[in-house]
């Protein structure tokens, strides 16, 4: 882990895969304790032996990033994920975004389509409106753990983290032991403040290609955002995987990778 200094005192925690080669960033969830390593080490791997350099970024609040006594609205969290790659001498780079990070990925290719050559988004947040978001299963469960009267237990997230996948029994317990660890560092209000608009009128603006990819079973951000990335972008393909949930990097782990590489040399990157 290697922090970088974005001002104001605070620091992005990034970890990288592969020295040289094209940029690709990885951009993770909302969930307790998540961190870039715990959602994309395993897919960064990979992809990096290819020859691409893969870098993760903890979302500030999150991981090993600075914890702010302030609120961690959608245009701070990403403009500092933005600050972090500038501060790291890269101009141009793909974003890989699952979930908020998803969210992030799509506000930051707004803001700086300048540096945004393509953007990878599994399951991204911010296609519908908060309501929608409220009544999904494992978002109800999220928030009982977060905010019911023992606080975040390591029972609770063991709840959460049997909706993330399709098949519940294939959850790594270890890692959610060590993403329990870290949630107990962190501050409800980040959980509360973490607030994402709903960005689906703005699709059309992206310029650079788009790939998107869901699980059908999806039980955090609903499947219908599948077809929202697939009418609403430019030049946007979509893969819905059957039998499989919110983490399709970990359910169709080959699959992911199949796809990000294809992605990434149709970008000619």
């Amino acid at each position: 882990m290697t922090p970088v200094d974005i001002g104001d005192g605070l620091h992005v925690a990034t970890s990288t895969w592969g020295t040289e080669g094209p940029a690709v960033v990885f951009l993770h969830g909302s969930g307790p304790g998540a961190s870039g390593p715990s959602n994309f080490a395993a897919p960064a791997e990979r992809i990096a032996a290819k020859g691409y350099r893969c870098i993760t970024l903890d979302t500030m609040g999150y991981g090993d990033s600075s914890r702010v006594d302030r609120d961690h609205g959608l245009d701070w969290v990403s403009e500092c994920a933005a600050k972090t790659l500038e501060q790291l001498g890269i101009q141009e780079y793909v974003l890989v975004g699952n979930s908020h990070g998803g969210a992030q990925a799509i506000r930051i290719a707004l803001e700086h389509p300048d540096r945004v050559r393509g953007l990878l988004l599994m399951a991204p947040g911010g296609l519908e409106e908060r309501d929608v978001y409220m009544e999904m299963r494992g978002v109800r469960s999220m928030l009982r753990c977060i905010y019911g009267p023992e606080g975040i237990t390591l029972a609770g997230m063991m709840k959460v983290f049997g909706k993330q996948l399709y098949s519940p029994q294939d959850i790594d317990p270890a890692l959610v032991e060590r993403r329990f660890e870290v949630a107990m560092t962190q501050s409800t209000r980040t959980f509360r403040t973490l607030a994402v608009t709903n960005q689906r009128e703005r699709l059309g603006e992206l310029t650079c290609p788009v790939l998107g990819l869901w699980g059908a079973n999806d039980q955090f951000c609903p499947p219908s955002g599948a077809l929202h990335l697939a009418t609403g972008c430019t030049d946007v393909e979509v893969v819905v995987y059957g039998r499989c949930g919110h983490w399709v990097m970990v359910e169709q782990a080959d699959a992911f990778v199949e796809q990000a590489l294809r992605f990434l040399g149709k970008l000619g990157t």
